[in-house]
């Protein structure tokens, strides 16, 4: 780990500008995933930005829907009654996710930057495109089990690690951003990028700009349901999630929102999906059906084509606990 200056800012103003001064800064909150990649030398940051003491740690609802400050806890979000009582499928996906001590730590906006976890991207002496581009993507020909099957390019086939982005993503959340010009906004789906032909870059977020919230609008879904995938019980990546929002009247689905994690370079959206079930029975077979017409683009490297299978069981079971 190389020497960096840190400095505190009170404000996202002064946090801002600092940054852009300084291109090789980078803001820190809870530092559950930078401080790893410093200790591991995948980055190295000159200067260090606190950002703790900015009035960022409010949860707060009106008419419009639920706004979580960037730097509430990802433990105390997942607790809040208000995102409990509103949204329970973002509860269920905070509590899937790390383990609690991690969950006291990271940030609601730390958990949207978070890197892929990708032991390519971590391991220094293998090549990354994702951390040197053009150095090559050591997953495409190695051990590829935790790997993209949807969005990935010759490039880069890594996936996005949160939880909690699968569930802002299926409840079309919008992300609040402080630039230099002001605030602006990001619909959640348009916030991460596919990797492309620029894997370096994760997200749409231009440098300098800071996320201050994220807000969730009202919504009539009655229906969800987190379901996470993953080798162990416990702090440990998914292999599969999916986060299901429905909104169901007299047994028929009215409207749906569905998005996968473990499966891409962002949360993946499952449109087609959505729109085959509205108007839909909540039936065994229908979740069956839905399941094929979500899997039936996926492409699977050497060591993931397991992840197909595991997919359409999971969206089967997301769907059938969802409307139970």
């Amino acid at each position: 780990m190389i020497n960096f200056e840190y400095i505190r800012t009170s404000t996202a103003k002064a946090a801002v500008d600092a940054k852009t001064k300084n291109k090789a800064a980078q803001f820190i909150a809870g530092g559950t995933n930078l401080v790893d990649l410093m200790k591991k030398g995948v980055t190295a940051p000159q200067r260090l930005i606190d950002i703790n003491a900015l009035p960022l740690k409010e949860i707060t609802n009106d008419s419009r829907g639920v706004s979580i400050g960037a730097l509430v806890p990802n433990s105390v979000a997942a607790e809040n009654k208000l995102v409990m009582e509103k949204h329970p499928l973002l509860s269920m996906a905070l509590n899937a996710g790390a383990s609690a001590q991690l969950r006291n730590m990271a940030t609601v906006g730390g958990n949207i930057m978070q890197r892929t976890r990708c032991p390519y991207f971590y391991d220094i002496t293998m090549p990354c495109n994702k951390r040197q581009p053009q150095s090559g993507c050591g997953a495409m020909d190695g051990y590829n089990r935790m790997h993209a099957i949807f969005g990935a390019s010759d490039k880069c086939i890594a996936v996005h690690p949160s939880d909690m982005c699968v569930a802002l993503a299926a409840l079309n959340a919008t992300v609040i951003v402080n630039t230099t010009k002001g605030e602006k906004k990001i619909a959640f789906v348009d916030f991460h990028r596919l990797p492309g032909d620029t894997p370096e870059l994760d997200n749409n977020l231009a440098a300098g700009e800071l996320i201050t919230a994220v807000h969730i609008p009202a919504n009539h879904f009655n229906k969800s349901y987190y379901l996470k995938v993953r080798d162990r019980l416990s702090y440990a990546f998914a292999l599969v999630s999916v986060a299901v929002a429905l909104e169901v009247n007299d047994g028929v689905i009215k409207s749906a929102s569905i998005a996968m994690g473990g499966v891409a370079h962002k949360a993946w959206r499952l449109t087609e999906v959505e729109k085959y079930l509205i108007g839909k029975g909540t039936t065994a077979n229908v979740f069956k059906d839905a399941a094929e017409i979500g899997l039936k683009d996926a492409k699977t490297y050497q060591h993931n084509a397991y992840k197909v299978k595991l997919g359409k069981s999971a969206i089967v079971e997301a769907l059938t606990k969802a409307t139970s």
